[in-house]
């Protein structure tokens, strides 16, 4: 879909309908290994795409001048760790 053109947004959609988990890392490991997707991929998908799917993309979903700041700071060295742990916390502070 991506290599189409199409933009991919990820979620958890925690809910006793049709998903079990909240986990985000989890969520960003399933797409990469099993949809293929980069982990710029991946975080994209999570972040700007999944403001857009929501009609929020103006004022969420990426840093920019005029959208509200938040932003994680995570345990790990660099976004691409997220990959490889399955459903851990790796999230060291959230800043709103």
């Amino acid at each position: 879909m991506i290599d189409a053109g199409c933009a991919v947004a990820l979620a958890s959609d925690f809910n006793p309908g049709s998903c079990f988990t909240c986990s985000i890392p989890l969520t960003i490991a399933l797409a990469c290994q099993y949809m293929k997707l980069s982990p710029e991929e991946a975080v994209t998908a999570l972040t700007i795409n999944a403001a857009a799917a929501l009609g929020k993309a103006d004022t969420i979903g990426s840093i920019d001048v005029g959208k509200k700041g938040n932003v994680i700071i995570l345990e790990y060295p660099g976004y691409k760790f997220l990959t490889y742990h399955l459903g851990m916390n790796c999230v060291e502070r959230v800043i709103l």
